[in-house]
């Protein structure tokens, strides 16, 4: 990991809480502006590769925002900011760039990694955060504006912003969770055998190199590769352009371990033998000289993912199969609970049926 002193502004935040707080900020600056008040932009900050910008453009969707990007980093002069003059009945007016929004809001102008622009592009922008507007145009009513940013203070090229543009915003800094990570790549349909290798081994992510982005890159490039191990010489220079050494030599690790081939949350759900078809070929892979608990955790958190994204009711068995899986003898308690707990509080309001359960509730109960 980086040993750089990094300067960081506002809470450091797992993805849902941020969403939850830009959501909120969202709402009350429509509330102020209706009102004749300011809105005040939010800047998230956040180390490279973590899904800073994607996480904007998902509130934007979810909140059905109109929505604009601009990366300032690519602005060489200030008429990319505030348009080219022209000349009309005499006057010298603005004729503003392409990219400023002109319909009514609600909609969201994203300015990314903006603190990565030249300094004299970071001046002009200051006029925008306290206003909404330049000398040339101005945003449309109700549209808001987020910024992301990459931390000042270590090895990234960026341009330090003064207290006078800092006080324009609200801050609040992203950092990297792993089962917030894999809740997303499940939705996302990211390669089952990459969501494997990450929740086994949270620890490859280094922010340097390896980072989430560089790792769903890789994952892509393996999708059409059923059979790892029969092409592993082109795997190890897949993972070698866009991992560091380490994580790509972990991967090679865990593929000749055949781990990229563990059972699925669809497997465990749909099995008419759970004895046979999940509990044996677990405990096949877990028991050994010292029992795999990083393995039985990321086997949990992929079905805990699963059935809270399915939103769907199970049926007989799938309900029979899950509690089956609490109950193996040989999960560590504390997964046990971990897992019976996260089931029973996810957005999939039938798996509390697994409180039906005598040994399940008495688990949970017994924990409160």
């Amino acid at each position: 990991m980086s040993q750089h002193s990094y300067t960081w502004y506002g809470t450091k935040t797992k993805a849902d809480e941020l969403i939850a707080f830009v959501e909120h900020v969202l709402k009350a600056n429509l509330d102020q502006e209706s009102r004749g008040k300011r809105r005040t932009p939010v800047c998230v900050w956040g180390r490279h590769g973590i899904g800073k910008t994607e996480i904007c453009a998902q509130i934007a969707a979810r909140g059905g925002f109109k929505w604009a990007y601009i990366a300032p980093a690519q602005f060489e002069e200030m008429g990319d900011l505030v348009g080219m003059p022209s000349i009309e009945g005499g006057v010298t007016r603005f004729r503003a760039p392409e990219w400023v929004p002109t319909e009514e809001g609600p909609g969201i102008l994203l300015i990314d990694d903006v603190n990565r622009a030249d300094d004299r592009i970071l001046r002009g922008i200051m006029q925008l955060l306290q206003n909404f507007e330049l000398v040339s145009w101005r945003l449309p009513p109700r549209w808001q504006i987020l910024l992301t940013a990459n931390p000042d203070g270590g090895d990234y090229s960026v341009t330090p912003m003064d207290d006078a543009m800092l006080t324009r915003m609200m801050h609040i800094t992203l950092e990297l969770d792993v089962k917030a990570w894999a809740r997303w790549a499940e939705r996302e349909g990211v390669d089952q055998r990459g969501i494997n290798f990450v929740l086994t081994y949270p620890e490859i992510i280094t922010g340097q190199r390896t980072t989430p982005r560089t790792l769903v890159q890789f994952f892509e490039t393996i999708r059409s590769i059923d059979d790892l191990n029969a092409q592993l010489g082109l795997v190890r220079i897949l993972a070698d352009s866009c991992l560091d050494e380490a994580t790509a030599t972990a991967f090679i690790t865990f593929v000749n371990h055949k781990l990229g081939k563990l059972i699925t949350p669809q497997e465990i759900c749909e099995a008419k033998d759970f004895k046979r078809q999940v509990e044996g070929p677990i405990r096949a892979v877990v028991e050994g000289r010292a029992l795999r608990v990083d393995i039985l955790a990321t086997l949990c958190t992929r079905l805990v993912n699963h059935l809270a994204l399915g939103h769907a009711k199970l049926d007989k068995q799938q309900l029979a199969n899950v509690r089956d899986f609490i109950k193996m003898e040989f999960l560590p308690n504390d997964i046990r609970y971990t897992m019976a707990q996260d089931l029973v509080s996810s957005p999939n309001p039938h798996l509390k049926q697994i409180m039906a359960d005598p040994l399940i509730a008495k688990l949970l109960l017994t924990k409160m």
